[in-house]
C-alpha cells in the first residue's frame, strides 16, 4: 500500500492523511453514505452530509443503510454510519477507512451512545461535532489540530472541548471550514481511470475483521496532545489496510 510515512508526517496546514482518495473519473462525484442511525442522530447525519457536499468535488448522498449498527460492517464503495451502545470503550466516535493502494474502498463511522446518552455529551453540539469530524475522515481528511484546549479553528476537523463555542465565547467547530474544502480540492484535483467500485474488495479486504477495540486497530501512528492515540493503521496484506481515527471521551 502507499507509504505510511506520508500519513505519519502530516502537517496540519495540509491536512489530508496521505495520498488516499476515492477513485472517480470526474468531479463532483457521488459518495453514498448509508444511514444506520437512530432518530437522535438522523438530523446530524443529514446536516453533516449537506455541509460536506458544499465542496465542489463531492456530493455526500445519504441513502438507506446496508449494515447492522451493532457491528457496522463495511460495504464496498460506500460509507456506513452507525450508532449503538458500544460499551465503555473510551471512544466517542471512530472512523475506519479501508484502502487498496492509494484508493479508499469503503468506510464506517461508529458513534458510541454509551457516552452520548450521558449528560456531558448528550447535546446537539457534541453530536454534530463528532458526526461531522468522523464523516470527514472518510473522504481523506485528517485533523487540522489535535489540542483540545486550543482556540477553535471553526472546523469540525479541529479537536475541542467546546464544540459550539458557548463555553469560551468563541467560534463553533460544528461544520467544515474553507481550508477543509481547499484540502478536498487538492486531494481530488486529478481524475482516475475508473470509479469508486473499481478498486473492489476480495477475501483479503479485511471487511470481516472486528475493529471495535483498540487492540484490533493495529499500529498507533499518531498521538493527540493528551498522549492518547488519534490514528492507527492495520496492515491486512495484499497492498490493503485499514486506518482508524478516534476521538476519545474526556
Amino acid at each position: 500500500m502507499a507509504c505510511i510515512g506520508a500519513f505519519a508526517s502530516v502537517v496540519y496546514a495540509s491536512h489530508s492523511w496521505g495520498e488516499y482518495h476515492w477513485a472517480r473519473t470526474g468531479n463532483p462525484f457521488v459518495l453514498k453514505v448509508g444511514k444506520n442511525v437512530s432518530v437522535a442522530w438522523g438530523s446530524h447525519l443529514a446536516t453533516a452530509a449537506d455541509n460536506w457536499s458544499a465542496s465542489e468535488v463531492l456530493d455526500a448522498t445519504v441513502v438507506p443503510g446496508q449494515t447492522n449498527p451493532k457491528n457496522c460492517r463495511a460495504v464496498n464503495g460506500r460509507v456506513e454510519v452507525c450508532d449503538s451502545k458500544y460499551g465503555n470503550t473510551g471512544w466517542l466516535g471512530i472512523a475506519q477507512v479501508w484502502v487498496s493502494g492509494s484508493h479508499i474502498t469503503q468506510g464506517t463511522v461508529k458513534l458510541n451512545n454509551t457516552y452520548f446518552n450521558t449528560g456531558k455529551y448528550n447535546t446537539p453540539a457534541w453530536r454534530q461535532f463528532v458526526m461531522c469530524q468522523e464523516v470527514g475522515h472518510t473522504f481523506g481528511l485528517d485533523h487540522q489540530d489535535e489540542v483540545f484546549d486550543n482556540q477553535n479553528l471553526g472546523t469540525c476537523m479541529d479537536y475541542t472541548n467546546d464544540p459550539d463555542g458557548a463555553v469560551k465565547g468563541q467560534i463553533g467547530n460544528l461544520v467544515p471550514n474553507t481550508h477543509d474544502f481547499e484540502e478536498l480540492a487538492a486531494i481530488y484535483g486529478h481524475n482516475d481511470a475508473s470509479g469508486i467500485l473499481s478498486a473492489g474488495t476480495d477475501a483479503a479486504s479485511g471487511a470481516e475483521i472486528g475493529l471495535d477495540n483498540p487492540a484490533e486497530w493495529g499500529k498507533e501512528v499518531r498521538k493527540a496532545s493528551d498522549g492518547r492515540g488519534s490514528a492507527y493503521h492495520r496492515d491486512i496484506g495484499h497492498g490493503k489496510g485499514v486506518f482508524t481515527f478516534v476521538i476519545w471521551a474526556q
